[in-house]
């Protein structure tokens, strides 16, 4: 099982930047591939950026350049660095862990933390 719990949502001006964290209980945290996704009022959630066990990145187009995500698997976390932000990327914004297991992978969910770009 893998608990996951996101912090460092807020309210922000366009152009600010924010720091988000997802923080993981459970062993072996170093195994799952970690992402962010985030859901906006009407829309489907989407994928915002996955950072692999091994280390490898990719992003959403909409936010490249802008976001960076990273891990750091001594503290059994991830963060999503944003910057350059703008009302479009006002959302709820989820922690995700793919996990394999045996031959499959299952995922967890932290709960969500609101980010509203806005002045």
């Amino acid at each position: 099982q893998v608990q996951l719990v996101e912090s460092g949502g807020g309210l922000v001006q366009p152009g600010g930047s924010l720091r988000l964290s997802c923080a993981a209980s459970g062993s072996r945290f170093s195994i799952n591939d970690m992402g962010w996704y985030r859901q906006a009022p009407g829309k489907q959630r989407e994928l915002v950026a996955v950072i692999t066990s091994g280390g490898s990145t990719n992003y959403a187009d909409s936010v490249k350049g802008r976001f960076a995500i990273s891990r750091d698997n001594a503290k059994n976390t991830v963060y999503l660095q944003m910057s350059s932000l703008k009302p479009e990327d006002t959302a709820v914004y989820y922690c995700n862990a793919h996990r394999p297991v045996g031959k499959a992978y299952y995922d967890y969910w932290g709960q969500g933390t609101q980010v509203t770009v806005s002045q």
